[in-house]
């Protein structure tokens, strides 16, 4: 399955906010933040059971629960498997990314990519969705951010477990497409080059945004693009950074960042553009790209990503970035006549 044909909208909406990310987000806030996202078009919604062990399947189940199944396209995320046994969610080691979903619920979570423990995520994953299928599955997180110098062996036993389960369940027609969910683009090089695995796409997180892109834009879109392998932008904004908030990579953004997002602003200033808009529409500007997935955790934001996505933004900004050297050279642009 082609993932840019199934995804007739540019924009999808990522429930991480909604398993308490940051902070205590309300029940009622949750649902009427999905109800937003769908009231401005949005039709695909992706979701984990790492969102606050289960809390954001949950409550995107509930939200979505009237409405018609085949009228929008889900996807998971297996790696992680959710336990009845309790813990303090603020003890939880996270790698890079500890203390995240702090607020999200107390169950234990176990990290495992093996064919048993895949089957059981999808299975516990429909329950808590409250549906009967999954269109899109991605391998959760096999990479460094969350493994350090394990996660070769890690993305082994993904191999021999989730991808060959994933693929059989594709070729039964239980699922349309898998790939992996990650936020570094070495686990998609290497999949790429595997001879026995066909990933349908990649949810890449915080690799392709204005602040960070050249890797992939030199090594995984070509290589994508030549594989048939569609890319779902995660995390446009960079953890928030782009959109007026303080965090980058999930945590306190550091002064060079803070520095380099602030130059963006000022030119953003001159031309009278939304940094905002500028960041959505850069990481949809790339042919190999299907989708992008901001995030968002109150109504309000939806209506701003949405106004974003279709801001007019002048070529004379994104021709200043360029000669400012705060945009790859070769990096597409969303309009034409912005090249050095």
């Amino acid at each position: 399955m082609s993932i840019k044909d199934k995804l007739t909208g540019k924009l999808g909406f990522g429930t991480a906010p909604l398993g308490n990310m940051f902070r205590n987000i309300p029940e009622e806030e949750a649902l009427a933040t999905v109800d937003a996202a769908w009231e401005h078009g949005v039709r695909y919604f992706d979701t984990a059971p790492f969102y606050g062990a289960g809390l954001a399947e949950i409550r995107l189940g509930n939200a979505l629960a009237q409405r018609r199944r085949d009228d929008y396209v889900l996807s998971t995320k297996v790696g992680r498997v959710i336990l009845d046994e309790l813990e303090d969610p603020a003890t939880r080691d996270l790698g890079e990314k500890g203390g995240l979903f702090e607020f999200g619920r107390p169950n234990k979570m176990i990290n495992d990519y093996s064919a048993d423990a895949t089957l059981r995520s999808i299975e516990d994953s429909l329950k808590r969705l409250n549906t009967d299928r999954l269109d899109i599955v991605w391998v959760h997180d096999i990479a460094q951010d969350f493994y350090g110098d394990e996660w070769l062996a890690q993305f082994e036993i993904a191999r021999t477990g989730a991808f060959r389960v994933l693929s059989r369940l594709r070729e039964e027609g239980v699922i349309k497409a898998w790939g992996l969910g990650v936020n570094r683009v070495e686990p998609c090089e290497l999949t790429l080059d595997l001879s026995e695995a066909q990933p349908d796409g990649f949810l890449l997180a915080g690799r392709y945004t204005l602040l960070d892109h050249e890797r992939a834009l030199q090594r995984l879109m070509p290589a994508a693009a030549k594989a048939g392998v569609d890319i779902v932008v995660g995390g446009p904004y960079s953890s928030g950074i782009l959109a007026g908030g303080s965090h980058f990579e999930y945590q306190k953004a550091p002064p060079a960042i803070i520095a380099r997002v602030e130059r963006l602003k000022a030119i953003a200033n001159r031309h009278q553009v939304s940094i905002k808009a500028a960041a959505l529409q850069f990481s949809l500007a790339n042919p190999a790209v299907a989708a992008v997935i901001p995030g968002a955790s109150r109504p309000e934001r939806i209506a701003e990503d949405a106004q974003a996505l279709n801001a007019a933004i002048p070529a004379a900004f994104w021709q200043e970035i360029r000669q400012e050297k705060l945009v790859a050279g070769d990096a597409p642009l969303p309009v034409t006549g912005a090249k050095e």
